[in-house]
């Protein structure tokens, strides 16, 4: 075929002396290492760009939460036990949602218990106007209410036992802020009918034992509580703010016990925040923002704490793995042979003992840290898999060419295999070990969850813990659970996508296929 046909116009065609010397035109873009041209890949994976970003986040919660919060594992508060997540934002905008609420529905009795705590006490503790329903029970009519419950302040008043000192001291505070914290304490003697109700210090009213013994509320004309506080007779310890301004009777705000100890009532909530004076933690007042668990404790310090220890542990055995497993691999690979025979024999042995057989014994025969178990445990099982990855990369490189000439040259063995042969297989050996991250930690939790493995000691706890904790109250109190499922199936999901992503982008044979 002739240049006219091309309709390639003859003044393209320039004619070059035979003295003339011709080179290659200089490339005017920079080389692109090996590292460099996976990055790439990886940037143009979406999903696991964004299961990256999912997983930095949780590795900056487990880092910065046990930090920002001022609680710590070990604090607990029974009498906070079960309060619901709450944000302050929503909590002052009056939202309901992230409030530290709960739609509740009880009987009149229970409802006047909540009504008499918000009446002592001055704070909300009936979130919303309670709605009323008929409900017939066995041919009694029976009213429920309605309504949304304030989860922090209906711990109302509680019972103190305290020194004289540290009464003394809860005065002064009293004085010196103006906050009332001692309540007056209610007079079983005038009540005698309804004496069991001096265990609940929110009792502060008259009753009576009404039919099947249960107790009833007395009301005055106007239907309102009529309170029956002790009269004060010189033995108690005077406090200088009373619980009505303006009362000329004083009333008795201690009970001498055995043992120079008295026995008062409190605003449990104001005593809260008197605790927490006093101890210089930083905590001002109660308020958890995922809640609390059945003890008391502050679940996002738990989560966090427990998501700390996970990172951790999967980051050793991941690191402690891929050291060991690379080089027992690379001798393997590159020698073969006999050594390759024997070595391959070890690690059969190895792999072949179940992970829970390996957990019992270390159990029942070393009185040992958990922790400690849990590392030795993936450790002696899991270096196995890494060399088994690395032998095979090996045995695929070591009779390159480039490989045949380092060995003619003289190079030695160790340079051979970490020089030339090791970075041809690091790629996938790095996807191994992201991937083993996900995998202690999955194993990890489900130990603890099913109480194989316990790591709920005083100053640390788990996230499979904190499942099993809250599987008991699925249905009662359900952010026990939801918030450390949220974590550990983010947590898998996106390491997955991850993971995915890595051994996408360190695979050169999938170079120009992303578009």
């Amino acid at each position: 075929m002739k240049a006219q046909d091309y309709k390639i116009s003859s003044e393209k065609f320039v004619f070059h002396s035979n003295a003339e010397n011709l080179h290659d035109t200089k490339l005017e873009t920079k080389p692109v290492t090996y590292f460099r041209d996976a990055l790439n890949r990886f940037a143009r994976n979406k999903a696991s760009i964004l299961a990256f970003v999912i997983i930095i986040i949780l590795v900056l919660f487990a880092i910065i939460g046990p930090i920002i919060t001022p609680f710590t594992v070990s604090y607990e508060d029974i009498n906070y036990a079960y309060v619901l997540p709450r944000n302050e934002f929503f909590h002052e905008m009056g939202i309901h949602f992230w409030d530290g609420g709960q739609n509740k529905e009880v009987n009149k009795a229970t409802y006047d218990l909540y009504r008499g705590i918000q009446e002592e006490t001055g704070r909300q503790v009936i979130m919303t106007e309670p709605t009323m329903r008929e409900e017939e029970y066995m041919g009694k009519t029976n009213t429920l209410y309605s309504f949304r419950l304030d989860t922090y302040n209906a711990v109302g008043a509680k019972y103190e036992l305290l020194n004289t000192q540290e009464y003394e001291a809860l005065q002064k505070y009293q004085d010196d802020f103006n906050v009332q914290v001692i309540l007056p304490i209610t007079d079983p003697k005038q009540r005698p009918e309804a004496e069991q109700d001096k265990a609940n210090a929110n009792i502060w009213y008259k009753t009576k034992l009404g039919a099947g013994r249960k107790t009833q509320i007395v009301y005055d004309q106007d239907g309102n509580f009529i309170p029956i506080y002790q009269a004060h007779d010189g033995t108690d310890m005077y406090t200088s703010k009373m619980y009505y301004e303006g009362e000329e009777k004083l009333y008795n705000y201690a009970e001498p016990k055995s043992g120079g100890m008295w026995n008062i009532r409190v605003d449990y909530r104001e005593y809260y925040i008197y605790k927490h004076y006093l101890a210089g933690d930083g905590i001002t007042e109660p308020s958890f923002i995922l809640g609390t668990n059945n003890a008391g404790k502050d679940l996002f310090t738990c989560l966090a704490s427990g998501a700390r220890f996970s990172f951790i542990l999967s980051i050793i055995v991941a690191s402690v793995n891929l050291f060991v497993g690379a080089i027992y691999g690379s001798i393997e690979g590159y020698y073969g042979g006999k050594i390759d025979l024997i070595m391959e024999r070890i690690v059969d042995l190895l792999a072949s003992i179940p992970f829970m057989i390996v957990i019992t014994l270390l159990r029942y025969h070393f009185n040992v840290s958990h922790v400690i178990i849990l590392f030795v445990a993936f450790f002696l099982t899991g270096w196995t898999g890494m060399a088994g990855r690395t032998r095979m990369q090996f045995y695929r490189f070591k009779n390159q060419e480039y490989v045949l000439v380092a060995r003619t040259l003289g190079a030695k063995d160790s340079r051979i295999m970490f020089k030339h042969i090791f970075p041809n297989a690091i790629g996938t050996l790095i996807t191994s070990s992201v991937l083993v991250i996900p995998s202690v930690i999955f194993s990890e939790t489900s130990l603890s969850y099913l109480g194989i493995i316990n790591l709920n000691t005083g100053n640390m706890t788990s996230v499979g813990t904190l499942l099993a904790t809250g599987q008991n109250y699925l249905f009662t109190y359900p952010h026990m659970i939801l918030f450390p499922s949220i974590f550990i199936s983010l947590l898998m999901l996106c390491f997955n996508l991850f993971g995915n992503g890595l051994r996408d982008a360190f695979n050169p044979s999938l170079r120009g296929t992303e578009d």
